[in-house]
């Protein structure tokens, strides 16, 4: 039988890809209206259509046209978001029914060409009024906090933050003694730092810091005899601190200084004390009302997920933070704080080049069914919390509910951690086969980057995660102690730490190192990675055993510039061709009597001696009598011959003993956010 030309024509269309695919487009602005179709970018000149005014009915559009099964919906769904402040009265929900037909045809959340679309969760606040006789004070009502339906913690004038009461205005108190253990806790404070009042109030809150982590508590009675203030929950016996610090916040009587503020949750009214030149009056005001902004919500019972969802261009503010009746204490990492956008049960979605600023908690979280997501470009500051946080701390058997794949590349995280310090970098759980790379993470609490969340020697998920290419530096400021800037826990096989660029790690009292293997940190690779300018030493191994140490710099380590804390009975680490130069403190520092670790091709040098090897220490033993104990058999000490490290140039000259010996000059080029973005 001959086919017709006419049939054949047409059966070559349907077999052949369509020439003129392209996606469904649907524009939001906020001149917008939602009643008409939001296929125009503008409104008419008639004013009977144009782009629709919010997301969530975008969402609604793009599924209904999806349902009909439309062809342009076959090939993919983008939604423009014109410039201009969106301002949310809930969260943002992705369900199952947004996600895109495929990697190739996803749905697209973008910005509109070169314009910047803010996703809101505050509210404004206006009606200020200066205070009579107080030419810096002002005033303003909220008639919702007065009648009890809201009531918010952060402020935000002219896109910066701004400090509650806070006492004292700068510095902080000291707990006399040790940490109390008490349940609830029993504050022993010295003589005037808290007032009996301050229970009566109500809202007035303890914030401590102790040693890693904090606790945030409401004071609810006090003996002035004794100098006891009952705090409202429980301690958590882990975290310890002679003499720790703490502040209040909330106190009415605490807005005593320029830039702070105080909410009466009883009359709603509230005061601000303005700096020179600030008027409150042409001000922009916004305070937190939503919690979160952007929530991804896979089905977990029927094993469907949000899949191919990309979110471009896009800005994150405005959030506020929930405080729990008694209050909170915190475990590690602010383990309880979730992320402003976040997402359960979704697939291969990416979020690039955004900004989460302003915010209460972590700015992302890749929870629960979370797997390959690519999160690019981004930048993350100003954040009460952390940036990214990936995984949870439960361990999953079920494949669909699994954490894993994802690529956070190229993104810059500063200034984090403004309500809850010990939020982290990038913080991943249980969850492997991640990589984290060419990043720039700076000015935080805690650590730049945690990956695991197991204390000792189980078998877990968290596995084949490579941190690499990454500029980690001004961690930890001096808040808090215990933390590196790369900090592991447990067993973590096929994970491997190398060519990041570290510098200036501090911590309050111990703890400022830039590699920190923890407990049972295991069979992990740290290589090429540069470390100096470290308060307690650019390595430090809790505990853990097989780690592999090599083709590392550390340099210019203020206390020691290598730590050993637990003896056991197997090979702790492997430490090998590595650089350790340095003008201050000790080589070794805490312990290193078993001898169950294994150190040689290395180079020493410490400015204060030179190659003098008989003055030169490690631990209590000699040059001689460490090498006799079958150590650095093969290493020397010697000037690595650096390009200038009073620069922090380690770059090697050619005539290097360290490269005689087979260290590998480490190239850091690549080291931090690149130029264009890829993978």
């Amino acid at each position: 039988m001959k086919l017709t030309h006419s049939f054949l024509f047409a059966a070559l269309l349907i077999a052949s890809p369509r020439l003129d695919a392209r996606p469904f487009t649907l524009y939001v602005a906020t001149n917008g209206n939602d009643q008409w179709s939001g296929q125009l970018a503008s409104p008419a000149s008639n004013a009977q259509d144009g782009p629709l005014a919010t997301l969530p009915a975008a969402l609604k559009a793009a599924r209904q046209a999806r349902e009909k099964n439309s062809a342009p919906v076959q090939d993919g769904v983008t939604i423009f978001l014109r410039g201009g402040r969106y301002r949310l009265s809930a969260p943002v929900r992705f369900t199952p029914d947004d996600s895109g037909a495929s990697a190739k045809a996803p749905l697209v959340i973008a910005a509109y060409e070169n314009e910047k679309p803010v996703l809101s969760g505050g509210r404004s606040l206006t009606g200020w009024k200066r205070v009579e006789g107080k030419a810096s004070l002002w005033q303003t009502e909220v008639p919702d906090v007065r009648d009890g339906p809201w009531y918010f913690r952060t402020l935000f004038i002219n896109g910066q933050r701004k400090q509650r009461a806070r006492t004292p205005s700068e510095g902080f108190f000291r707990i006399d003694g040790a940490s109390p253990q008490d349940k609830p806790v029993k504050l022993k404070f010295k003589p005037g730092d808290i007032k009996k009042e301050w229970a009566e109030a109500g809202d007035v809150e303890v914030i401590a810091l102790l040693a890693w982590a904090d606790i945030r508590m409401f004071i609810r009675s006090v003996d002035e005899t004794n100098h006891v203030a009952t705090l409202s929950t429980d301690p958590r016996p882990s975290n310890k601190e002679i003499n720790a610090r703490y502040f209040i916040e909330n106190a009415p009587d605490g807005l005593d200084a320029p830039g702070e503020w105080y909410l009466n949750r009883r009359t709603g009214v509230v005061s601000y004390w303005a700096p020179p030149g600030e008027d409150l009056a042409t001000a922009e005001v916004v305070a937190g009302h939503l919690d979160d902004l952007v929530v991804f919500e896979g089905d977990l019972s029927a094993k469907k997920p949000v899949e191919h969802v990309v979110l471009r261009g896009l800005t994150f503010s405005y959030t506020d933070w929930p405080m729990p009746v008694n209050g909170y204490t915190d475990t590690q990492a602010a383990i309880a704080v979730r992320g402003d956008v976040r997402a359960e049960a979704a697939i291969d979605c990416v979020v690039e080049n955004c900004t989460f600023t302003h915010l209460s908690g972590y700015a992302l979280e890749l929870g629960r069914g979370c797997q390959r997501w690519r999160v690019q470009g981004n930048e993350m500051s100003d954040l009460g919390g952390g940036g990214i946080r990936i995984g949870e701390s439960a361990k999953r058997s079920e494949p669909f509910e699994a954490n894993y794949g994802h690529i956070v590349t190229d993104n810059h995280l500063h200034h984090l951690g403004l309500t809850y310090p010990p939020a982290v970098g990038v913080f991943i759980l249980q969850s492997g086969s991640n990589r984290v790379a060419h990043n720039h993470i700076h000015h935080l609490y805690y650590t730049a980057v945690s990956v695991g969340w197991n204390w000792g020697y189980q078998e877990t998920p968290c596995r084949d995660n490579i941190v690499e290419f990454n500029h980690m530096h001004d961690i930890g400021q001096s808040i808090l102690s215990d933390m590196g800037a790369v900090y592991t826990l447990g067993i973590q096989k096929g994970t491997v730490i190398r060519n990041n660029l570290i510098h200036d790690v501090n911590a309050f009292t111990y703890g400022g190192w830039g590699l920190y293997p923890d407990e049972g940190s295991t069979e992990i690779v740290w290589e090429n990675n540069v470390v100096y300018r470290c308060k307690s030493a650019g390595f430090h191994q809790h505990y853990g055993r097989e780690n592999i140490v090599r083709n590392n710099v550390f340099a210019f380590n203020r206390e020691n510039q290598l730590m050993r804390t637990r003896e056991e009975q197997h090979t702790s680490f492997i430490f090998t061709n590595n650089i350790v130069y340095f003008d201050a403190g000790n080589l070794l520092g805490s312990n290193w009597k078993n001898d169950h670790f294994r150190m040689g091709g290395n180079v020493y040098f410490d400015t204060r001696v030179g190659t003098n090897c008989e003055v030169m220490k490690f631990g209590n033993a000699s040059w001689e009598q460490w090498r006799a104990r079958g150590h650095d058999a093969s290493s020397v000490v010697a000037d690595p011959l650096f390009v200038a490290p009073d620069k922090f140039d380690f770059r090697l000259k050619a005539e290097s003993p360290a490269i005689k010996l087979g260290f590998k000059p480490i190239d850091l080029h690549q080291v931090g956010i690149r130029k264009q973005n890829s993978n």
